[in-house]
């Protein structure tokens, strides 16, 4: 008696102790799930929150120049070693960054005793300038920086380059040119011009052929007159493709084609001028589509053809304002960056797409006269009277702002604001589009047709195989379904796109016949079942009922099929794809909305099957036989009380079912076009957050803006799912403690 007592004493300890370490087991997994959730969420802010950070400029290099010409452009290295000033004497000055000291002098080889009369400026990614002097010569000469390594020591030399070769352009017949724009191409190169003597404007275009016989490149030329504006011209502005001309004369802008010079005409009169101000300044920016107009009173206006009746015509977009009299523009390389200079010494930076100031940075009290960007964005060069800085830039990310991700913007080239996701182009004037509303809209979309295909088939399923169906056929039934989720989401998404897309737009329109001819058929068998006789009915054959099923609704589903053809010529014209298209005015994609929702579909339905099949299957049996018992039919009681008490489950299993739609990828990569739209048409495809994270991190460069939106775009996934779970779990919670009383 003592040993059993002892005995089962020992056994009480092992179990007690079996306890304690489960309790602690599970609690330190719980614990340690959490804190790898909150790992995920502050790597995902740590990465993203760079996207946010405001623009810095930070001054390290001040000297005084000389007055003895102007400025004609200022620009740097590319690895910001070396400051150069172009002047319209045709000196070029090189200051180093590094020994903060002038360098070197460069003088273009002008015949002696020439002075500058004219100059203009390329478009900054070329860095070239044209020179014009008195006797009515041009030269073209752009900064070069030659890298050598002599003793193994990196070595940049400055020099001079001349892309229209190392002799003078004359333009004129001894005449001085006053104002002068150029644009210069690898085919022609194109100036337009004006004498001291004459009141018309010039255009001359040198095309250059490649001679067979000596392989040399041989220039020809063409001289043409352009109308000019009444006003007197003070700023003159040619895209680098040598097709538009904008003449700033007084507050009008006059934009001329010069394609063709034997067909020159005016495209548009703009007159852009703030009411009571006065045009200061006008530039081009990056990609040369957009017209930016500053005012004396600050607004600075951007410009672009936008689409329309009459052709495409120049529209004013958006402005900013800079709070003082903007005075000079200067615009970036390659971004939509701009930097404005005031009156009263300031620089503001801007973007255009995003709509945002990025900083404003006084530098002195002198207005700003010439202002250029380093190549890559991250300095900046101004001269405000003598005075001559270089400044740091810190804009890594100014594409990126809370208005471009959520709200519609208007692109160069859209003929209305739309929300667009287009991350990258083979194009160096790209301008990355990064809303993430369409991919957020895409995610939802593929959600619900997924939902709308799974829910009732799942729940269907769920409540018939644990409430009606015989204990023989649902030991079948449920494991079956359940081993459904181990298939790989890889393998659907891949017979999806090139087995389920096809077959679908082949056979249209026995697709939607199926729809409606499964259900009705599974009500006919099941009529048809209630009027046999009840030996039949409660014999052994009658337990395994619902698998006669099987061949019958096989059956239909090949019966639809064979009618597909049928239907299709008899109504649609032979060509379900053609009606739809043309006649219905319905875009259809092969790889759409209806594909996603049932390959979708079909995978998340396990997972909702069995959460809700074990949570009407655990419902209280005694429940369950109360209400029979109290004369309620097994329809009042499924209705009445199993439901009911099983409502937190089912939802769950929706829940889960959602959650799984939204995070699915494999087969919304595989089983749409990947196409970024907002449209409900479920014949069009779309692009979810997940599948366009598979598709462009590989292509991302580390730490770009789109690197770090493809990481706002799995934070914005993660607070998505979040926002499901706890929504789930809060309404799971209120259907417990609602109904935890039957």
């Amino acid at each position: 008696m003592e040993q059993t007592i002892v005995d089962r004493y020992r056994a009480s300890n092992r179990r007690l102790l079996k306890d304690r370490l489960a309790k602690y087991g599970v609690t330190s997994g719980g614990v340690m799930v959490l804190i790898a959730l909150l790992l995920i969420f502050f790597y995902l802010l740590y990465v993203v929150a760079p996207v946010f950070k405001g623009a810095s400029l930070t001054p390290v290099y001040t000297t005084s120049v000389s007055d003895e010409a102007a400025t004609v452009q200022l620009g740097t290295d590319e690895q910001k070693e070396y400051l150069y000033r172009i002047m319209s004497s045709g000196k070029v000055q090189f200051f180093s960054l590094g020994s903060k000291d002038l360098t070197t002098d460069l003088q273009v080889p002008v015949a002696p005793g020439l002075t500058g009369t004219g100059s203009a400026r390329s478009n900054p990614a070329q860095r070239s300038s044209a020179l014009a002097f008195d006797n009515g010569s041009v030269w073209v000469v752009q900064p070069d920086f030659a890298i050598s390594y002599p003793n193994d020591v990196r070595t940049i030399t400055p020099q001079l380059r001349y892309p229209l070769g190392k002799e003078a352009i004359q333009l004129s017949d001894g005449l001085a040119i006053d104002q002068l724009v150029f644009a210069s191409g690898e085919e022609a190169s194109t100036f337009i011009w004006s004498d001291t003597e004459s009141d018309a404007l010039h255009l001359t275009r040198m095309s250059a052929e490649v001679d067979f016989l000596t392989d040399e490149v041989v220039w020809t030329r063409e001289d043409h007159q352009l109308p000019r504006p009444a006003e007197p011209v003070s700023k003159m502005l040619l895209t680098p493709d040598q097709r538009n001309l904008m003449l700033l004369a007084g507050d009008r802008i006059t934009v001329l084609n010069v394609e063709y010079g034997d067909e020159i005409f005016i495209e548009q009169v703009l007159e852009p001028a703030e009411s009571g101000a006065h045009i200061t300044d006008i530039e081009l920016l990056a990609g040369a589509s957009s017209l930016m107009v500053a005012n004396d009173n600050g607004i600075i206006s951007q410009w672009f053809q936008v689409p329309g009746k009459d052709g495409r015509r120049f529209q004013r977009i958006r402005d900013f304002d800079t709070g003082n009299g903007a005075v000079s523009l200067a615009s970036e390389f390659f971004r939509k960056s701009f930097v404005v200079g005031t009156d009263n010494g300031d620089v503001q930076l801007f973007y255009t797409t995003s709509e945002n100031k990025l900083l404003t940075e006084p530098l002195g009290s002198a207005p700003v006269d010439t202002m250029a960007f380093s190549p890559r964005g991250n300095g900046l060069v101004i001269q405000a009277g003598n005075t001559l800085t270089f400044a740091e830039l810190d804009n890594a990310h100014p594409e990126v702002s809370w208005s471009a991700l959520w709200t519609k913007v208007w692109y160069e080239g859209y003929p209305e604001p739309q929300f667009v996701w287009q991350s990258t182009s083979g194009s160096d004037d790209f301008e990355a589009k990064l809303s993430l509303m369409p991919l957020a809209f895409g995610t939802l979309k593929a959600a619900l047709y997924a939902m709308l295909f799974a829910t009732p088939l799942a729940l269907a399923g769920a409540i018939y195989t644990a409430y009606f169906m015989s204990g023989r056929v649902r030991s079948i039934v449920k494991p079956t379904v359940e081993i459904m989720e181990a298939l790989p989401t890889v393998i659907l998404g891949f017979l999806a796109g090139l087995w389920l897309a096809p077959l679908v737009e082949d056979n249209l329109p026995g697709i939607f016949m199926l729809l409606f001819s499964l259900p009705v058929s599974v009500l006919l068998a099941a009529f048809a079942w209630n009027m046999l006789p009840r030996e039949i009915q409660n014999s052994r054959f009658g337990e395994m009922r619902e698998l006669m099923l099987i061949p019958l609704l096989l059956l239909v589903g090949w019966g639809a099929i064979e009618l597909s053809p049928v239907v299709e010529n008899a109504f649609m014209g032979g060509d379900a794809r053609g009606f739809v298209t043309n006649e219905l005015g319905i875009t259809f994609d092969q790889r759409n909305a209806l594909v996603v929702g049932i390959a979708m579909g079909f995978a998340v339905i396990p997972t909702i099957f069995s959460i809700a099949e074990d949570a009407v299957f655990s419902v209280p049996r005694h429940l369950i036989n109360g209400s029979l018992a109290l004369g309620a039919t097994q329809w009042q009681t499924l209705v009445r009380v199993v439901m009911l008490t099983a409502s937190p489950g089912i939802f769950s299993a929706v829940m889960m079912g959602v959650g799984r739609a939204v995070g699915e990828t494999m087969i919304v990569l595989m089983a749409t076009g990947n196409t970024p739209l907002m449209e409900w048409n479920i014949f069009e495809g779309m692009r979810t957050l997940s599948a366009n994270i598979a598709v462009e991190m590989p292509e991302s460069a580390i730490g770009s803006s789109h690197y770090r939106v493809l990481f706002l775009t799995a934070f914005v996934l993660f607070i998505f799912t979040f926002i499901f779970n706890t929504l789930a779990e809060f309404i799971r919670q209120r259907l417990r403690d609602k109904y935890s009383s039957l």
